[in-house]
């Protein structure tokens, strides 16, 4: 592919391919509304240097590098579908001049500053989720606690939108409640919500009705398992190929899960849902996938999006989850990186024709 054809715009979406440059041009080259999912993890302030000149990161202040973020989630917004979500993990880091944003060794708050301006400019922040890291860099400060966490931003367009819980939900610790030991007296009866005048309630209270009905039935969580909450408690990856930060699968893994959808129609772009099957006396989607709409036309898979690919985490797991995936990378020695990982995790060598894929 020669320079000029660098340039020019997909008219369709391409599928399991790396864009070499910088994510804010290739982003212009995407058709509006291709992408189901966006699961990424951009370069953090003045943390590291991945050898590019036009590297996201080395801003000279925590301003600048929130503009760019801000200018970089939206072209992400174009090309999102409606019901799509963004899932962005950031991390922080402390000031080393006044002139970075705070007082020298301040922490610089990049994470919530952030969060705040993509909400100015027009994104739903739906979850602030923190990633504790089970194995934490340790830290030579005596005048600090060690940071053993970061942030992943789960951003919307709109109020409604893809969401698969179930795909997600883990094991739960607590076991359910045996019937003859389910006293009716300890349950709560709340009165419909019209009779209830408004005048005597704020209207943010939420009176908890699915947990109620649940544990009134003698249930503790849900039968296919619990939420899995904000705080995620996993490790950090390791790598040993030239890469200063991987993303880790199990990151990766539930905004995968949640937000792409496995199906969709390729007539109306809606997706496809598990048939429900009664469990006990419950309905629950644990069928095979079926279509929602009534289009009868053919289906493929949803696409996820990482905008800064590094070394191909994201894509390993959509191909694992029969996801499609795009990523885009600025230095071509990690978009190659990014390759041997996606060939060995296909079962292919890593090194020769199979391994180098495309990358347009």
């Amino acid at each position: 592919m020669n320079d000029h054809q660098h340039d020019q715009p997909f008219t369709e979406l391409p599928r399991r391919q790396i864009l070499i440059g910088d994510a804010r041009s290739q982003l212009q080259r995407l058709p509006g509304d291709s992408i189901d999912c966006v699961v990424t993890s951009p370069p953090y302030f003045g943390l590291r240097d991945y050898g590019h000149p036009e590297q996201l990161g080395s801003e000279p202040d925590i301003q600048a590098w929130v503009k760019n973020l801000v200018a970089v989630a939206g072209e992400l917004r174009r090309v999102l579908r409606p019901d799509g979500t963004v899932w962005l993990n950031v991390g922080d880091g402390f000031s080393r001049h006044p002139r970075e944003g705070t007082t020298k060794k301040g922490l610089l708050l990049g994470p919530q500053r952030l969060a705040l301006a993509l909400q100015d400019d027009g994104w739903l922040v739906r979850n602030y989720i923190i990633w504790a890291k089970r194995n934490p860099m340790p830290s030579s400060m005596t005048d600090r606690l060690t940071c053993g966490h970061e942030t992943v931003l789960l951003l919307t367009k709109r109020p409604h939108y893809y969401f698969d819980l179930d795909a997600i939900r883990v094991p739960a610790t607590t076991s359910a409640v045996p019937p003859n030991r389910a006293s009716t007296a300890a349950r709560p009866h709340y009165p419909p919500m019209d009779a209830v005048p408004h005048h005597g309630r704020s209207p943010r209270v939420d009176l908890n009705r699915g947990l109620a009905s649940l544990k009134a039935a003698g249930l503790q969580h849900h039968p296919l398992g619990r939420n899995p909450g904000d705080v995620w408690q996993f490790s950090t990856a390791s790598y040993r190929g030239a890469h200063f930060a991987v993303f880790p699968a199990d990151l990766a893994r539930r905004p995968v899960l949640a937000g792409t959808p496995e199906r969709r129609c390729t007539s109306c772009a809606t997706p496809w849902r598990r048939a429900p099957q009664r469990r006990g006396t419950r309905l629950l989607a644990v069928g095979p996938l079926r279509p929602v709409c009534t289009c009868r036309s053919p289906w493929q898979p949803g696409v996820v999006l990482d905008p800064f690919m590094g070394t191909g985490t994201v894509a390993t797991v959509a191909e694992a989850a029969d996801r499609d995936w795009l990523g885009i990378e600025l230095n071509p020695t990690y978009g190659a990186l990014a390759w041997s990982r996606i060939a060995a995790a296909r079962g292919q060598p890593r090194n020769g024709a199979d391994a180098s894929g495309p990358i347009a």
